[in-house]
């Protein structure tokens, strides 16, 4: 479900701004008129975004109306009807490209998710997103993973610890960095990301809720996490991101998305 704060109302009106700018020039065309209008899908998918348009046709024209035909996150074919509009044409026309751009970026992330976690039925392991998106577009597009059936791991810095890289290096290894950061916060447990082999034993000795490895997850993957024993407790983390954080790592990640095992 997709929460409508003041932030995010916020955003769809400034998106609406930078396509209308000073004034739809070509809406005189359109006074007095009323339009119908309806979305249908050119592939099969998972759609994602339909839950926008009607809160952006609201800040144009309140007397614009939207029948949703399906719920973010259903499955749809090629040719389907998505949804209907109906309302003052210049208002369906201004908000047009806005809604298409959002729901047609979304739909994508949540049909790739889908894709993703299909490959994973059965196997025991969930697929979480990272903080690796497009500037502006964090919660919808954390949203379209959710739509996809995937899991969120962090909102931002200040949901879930993770000591990564630079954490590692600047501050001599991985008991150097929990050990320096338990004393900031002594009630949790931070989780290492993209570990080397070895990693997940020093990270697991060390307390260490979980380790992201990089390696390969037929053969480094199951080396790094060999010999850990199952989690005593769940990531510290927002209780709106993913339920499935007391989970013990696959053992790889890729670009966007990472993989933990129950």
């Amino acid at each position: 479900m997709l929460s409508f704060t003041p932030a995010l109302e916020a955003q769809l009106r400034h998106w609406l701004n930078e396509d209308i700018g000073r004034g739809d020039l070509t809406a005189p065309a359109l006074i007095g008129r009323t339009g119908r209008a309806h979305w249908v899908t050119r592939a099969d998918g998972v759609f994602c975004g339909g839950v926008l348009v009607g809160p952006l046709l609201a800040l144009l024209d309140p007397r614009a109306s939207v029948r949703l035909l399906v719920a973010d996150g259903e499955p749809v074919v090629a040719g389907q009807r998505l949804l209907e509009l109906e309302g003052p044409a210049a208002a369906l026309v201004a908000a047009e490209r806005t809604a298409l751009n959002l729901a047609m970026r979304l739909s994508g992330i949540a049909t790739a998710t889908a894709a993703l976690v299909q490959a994973l039925a059965g196997t025991g392991v969930r697929l979480a997103d990272t903080r690796k998106t497009t500037p502006g577009l964090r919660v919808l597009e954390k949203y379209a993973v959710r739509c996809g059936g995937g899991c969120n791991h962090r909102l931002g810095l200040d949901d879930a610890a993770m000591l990564k890289e630079n954490h590692l290096a600047w501050s001599g290894g991985v008991a150097p960095s929990i050990l320096r950061w338990c004393v900031c916060w002594e009630s949790r447990r931070p989780s290492i990301g993209r570990c080397s082999r070895g990693c997940g034993q020093r990270a697991s000795a060390c307390s260490s809720t979980t380790a992201l490895c990089t390696c390969s997850p037929t053969t480094g993957g199951r080396e790094a996490v060999k010999g850990r024993p199952p989690l005593p407790r769940p990531m510290a983390s927002r209780p709106s991101a993913c339920p499935f954080s007391q989970a013990w790592p696959a053992g790889s990640a890729c670009g966007s998305c990472r993989l933990w095992r129950r």
